[in-house]
This record gives structure tokens, C-alpha cells and sequence, in this order.
């Protein structure tokens, strides 16, 4: 009898144990967020527009450096031409007709 007991107070203790470290992982899960790493469908959809409104952003900022990469050429261009033509240094050139 006293062999049954024994066994039985094993048995309970492993059972203890287990479950309570089932619980302790699922505790632990919950608390560092662990428990859900899917974004929800809300979550993907306010994603998609920061990266729309991004790549928007990102496209616009192009468009205006090619414009100033543009004017630069222009000017750098004008500046050669007009040191060709009075046979000045540039510098010397604009200080002349300014």
C-alpha cells in the first residue's frame, strides 16, 4: 500500500510540474509578445500605405534632384560658353559683370 502511495506522490509531482511549466512557458510567451508574431490584416494594411506613402515620398525626392542636377549642368554650361567667349577665367567673369 505504502509502495502505491509513493508511486501515486510521484506521478502527482511529475503532473505538477508539467503543467505548471506549460503554464510558466505560455505566461512567459504572452508577456514578451511571443504568442502572436502574424501582424493582423489591420496591422499589414496600414503597413502597405506608410510604404506606398514612402516610395511616393521617395520618387518625388528623385524627380526634384534630377531637376537640380539639371539647372546645375545648365549653369555649368553657360559659365564654360561665356569663359570661351570673353576668354576670362569664370570667376574673373562674373566679378566683371556683376
Amino acid at each position: 500500500m505504502e509502495d502505491v502511495l509513493q508511486f501515486a506522490a510521484v506521478m502527482l509531482t511529475i503532473a505538477i510540474v508539467m503543467v505548471g511549466s506549460y503554464v510558466a512557458v505560455k505566461a512567459t510567451n504572452r508577456k514578451w509578445g511571443r504568442s502572436s508574431d502574424a501582424p493582423s490584416p489591420r496591422e499589414l494594411s496600414a503597413l502597405r500605405q506608410q510604404l506606398e506613402q514612402l516610395q511616393h515620398s521617395v520618387d518625388s525626392v528623385a524627380v526634384e534632384v534630377e531637376r537640380i542636377s539639371e539647372g546645375q549642368r545648365f549653369t555649368t554650361k553657360l559659365l564654360a560658353e561665356r569663359k570661351e567667349v570673353d576668354g576670362l577665367p569664370a570667376a574673373a567673369g562674373l566679378k566683371a559683370r556683376a
